[in-house]
């Protein structure tokens, strides 16, 4: 069924037309989708469209199903490539609008790590009472959900869910229909492995080379970079991201000092150091550590760190003062001018740092949470001279890591056999007799995603520094917007009419204008192609001949060869599609064929191109 808070969210802000006309069942799975040029329909929703997107937006549940199961895709855009990829978040105040906003930054992050892949996002609204059995049941059956859209959206885990979560996923689909999955699936254990904490490390290795490039800047002007065993560090979240962070900065800068950290239940501080091998492993066994911490350590002192500060108020800790904070916690808005946006802290109260590395999701397409992070950062990158990496040019390594598992295909003999999909022992029995050669791809993904982690977090990071110095008043979330816009334009710009074009109707010369009108009906076709007995093609005709031939009395069964447009302006397949823009602009026509060596392959129209590009944002960087 359809979860009660997604269905009074819907009937709300949708009209009974909308139902009645849009909404498709497929044996009880139930889709409303909607497409960018549903301006209107996808404001209901809170969903502003822009130059980027989204591509579609699709409310999804299954009506059969005795649990509710039920939310939210959003295909943010396919620029890079397809399919899009992104995570399943799990929780029960999910709207399109947040969906939607994760969705672009998976654009960004995708297009800042240079992956061949579009932006996108589930969100699964199911209340956080569900026990581990509805939990497995609910992914099973949103799987089923998702099968419609396997050619433009690839899920992995995000808040809520996890490999385990792909794996369930993979058995219903098939091996290729998840990313992120067990090692016995050829995953790449990205929790397990630390995928995500590992490129905030890097950034924070690449940023102290970097930094000092910074002094030219007047709010830079007094910056000291201390040798690592002065370094110290803040992390805010101990969890999936954090722990790891605090564990892989201790393996890879022994001598850096993380001095805080915090979790939903306080927050602990000593300006000697914390000890994170031991949180790391309480944190293992139990999901938090704080106030086990406080009750098990410090109240007796065990470890002789009685010094070690403890406060029951998470957000605290960021008052205190460090080298770097690592935003880690899924908090969005962890700093903010405006106490009434309930962020973290207020940058008023806040401690002071010279880094801030963020590994939460923390970007947002709405107009106000846009003006709000500005301010932000004027103040805090501008007036207290504190670099701020966003997070979708840090915190990529999760999506890097996962994306491999698509990259480097499972080999044919290792596909799970379509009959066998769904069952779950035989799926089960086909991944333990291929047992080492699982293991073997994994450990092939494992390095090709180190590598290629490695390779785009350190361009990220000089990038940033080249842009901010280049113009001063750039902030650095402009700045790191410009990086994943450019890429995705310059994407954008490489696509051809053959990868966007869709099939033209076609029709013999001998056949009558009869004929063509209803093609042209029948097809919802602006052109149809006249072809010669060889294929080739020797005119074409329009909704405007048959009128202009209605209108001039001519007779219905009249030869096609006497109305038809003969000099044919036509796109090549390796046309451009500002190329494609140009020609149907000079000759103001909305639609003409694609032709290769006199044969047609397909058409374009303007509406196409508004609707499969981003014309206008080409047209910008164009214009720029």
């Amino acid at each position: 069924m359809i979860p009660k808070r997604m269905d009074s969210f819907l009937r709300q802000r949708l009209p009974d037309k909308t139902w009645e006309n849009r909404l498709v069942r497929d044996n009880g799975l139930c889709y409303l989708e909607f497409s960018s040029l549903d301006i209107d329909r996808l404001a209901r929703l809170g969903i502003e469209v822009d130059n980027i997107g989204p591509r579609v937006v699709v409310c999804l549940w299954d009506e059969n199903s005795p649990l509710e199961v039920g939310g939210y895709l959003v295909v943010d855009n396919l620029s890079m490539g397809r399919p899009a990829i992104g995570g399943i978040r799990i929780l029960p105040d999910l709207t399109p609008s947040t969906v939607h906003s994760l969705a672009r930054g998976m654009t960004l992050k995708n297009a800042a790590s240079n992956l061949p892949y579009g932006g996108g996002k589930v969100g699964i609204v199911a209340e956080r009472s569900i026990t581990s059995t509805e939990h497995a049941q609910i992914v099973k059956s949103f799987a089923h959900l998702l099968y419609r859209y396997r050619r433009i959206f690839l899920p992995g885990p995000d808040v809520g869910t996890t490999d385990s979560d792909m794996k369930i996923i993979a058995m219903e689909n098939g091996l290729d229909e998840a990313i992120s999955k067990p090692m016995d699936m050829g995953g790449n254990r990205v929790d397990e492995l630390g995928a995500a904490a590992g490129g905030l490390v890097i950034a924070f290795q690449a940023l102290i080379k970097e930094l000092p490039r910074l002094k030219e800047l007047p709010q830079f002007s007094d910056l000291q970079i201390p040798d690592e065993g002065h370094i110290t560090a803040l992390i805010q979240g101990f969890g999936a991201v954090g722990a790891h962070t605090g564990r892989i900065l201790c393996e890879q800068m022994p001598g850096v000092k993380i001095i805080g950290i915090s979790d939903a239940l306080g927050y602990l501080y000593d300006e000697g150091g914390l000890p994170i091998t031991q949180l790391f492993k309480m944190w293992q066994e139990r999901g938090s550590v704080t106030r086990q911490f406080f009750n098990e350590v410090l109240v007796s002192d065990r470890w002789g760190v009685s010094h070690t500060k403890y406060s029951s108020s998470p957000n605290d800790l960021l008052r205190e003062s460090a080298f770097c904070l690592f935003p880690a916690s899924p908090i969005a808005n962890y700093l903010d001018l405006d106490a009434s946006s309930q962020p973290s802290m207020i940058v008023q109260s806040m401690g002071y740092w010279r880094v801030i590395i963020e590994g939460a999701n923390t970007y947002s397409p709405d107009k106000r949470r846009r003006a709000a992070r500005s301010r932000m950062e004027r103040e805090v990158y501008r007036n207290r001279g504190i670099l701020i990496a966003t997070d979708y040019l840090v915190n990529s390594g999760g999506v890097i890591y996962a994306a491999q598992e698509h990259l480097i295909k499972t080999p044919n003999h290792l596909r799970i056999p379509d009959e066998m999909l769904g069952n779950t022992p035989a799926v089960d029995r086909w991944l333990s007799d291929h047992e080492e050669e699982f293991r073997a791809l994994a450990d092939k993904r494992r390095k090709a995603a180190r590598h290629c982690r490695e390779e785009v977090i350190h361009r990220n990071m000089h990038e940033l520094i080249d842009l901010l110095l280049s113009d001063t008043d750039l902030l650095p979330c402009e700045a790191a917007e410009k990086i994943s816009i450019r890429r995705v334009a310059s994407s954008e710009r490489d696509r051809a009419a053959s990868d966007i074009m869709i099939a033209i109707p076609t029709i013999p010369k001998t056949s009558s204008v009869r004929k063509a009108a209803e093609i042209l009906v029948e097809a919802t076709s602006p052109i149809l192609a006249v072809v010669a007995e060889s294929g080739e093609l020797i005119g074409i005709v329009t909704e405007w001949d048959i009128t202009r031939s209605t209108a001039l009395g001519s007779p219905d069964d009249q030869p096609l060869e006497q109305i038809m447009t003969r000099e044919v302006v036509f796109a090549k397949p390796v046309d451009s599609i500002l190329d494609m823009v140009s020609k149907l602009e000079h000759f103001e026509i909305s639609a003409m064929p694609v032709v290769d060596k006199g044969v047609v392959l397909g058409m374009v129209t303007s509406d196409l191109l508004a609707r499969r590009s981003l014309l206008n944002l080409l047209q910008s960087e164009a214009l720029g």
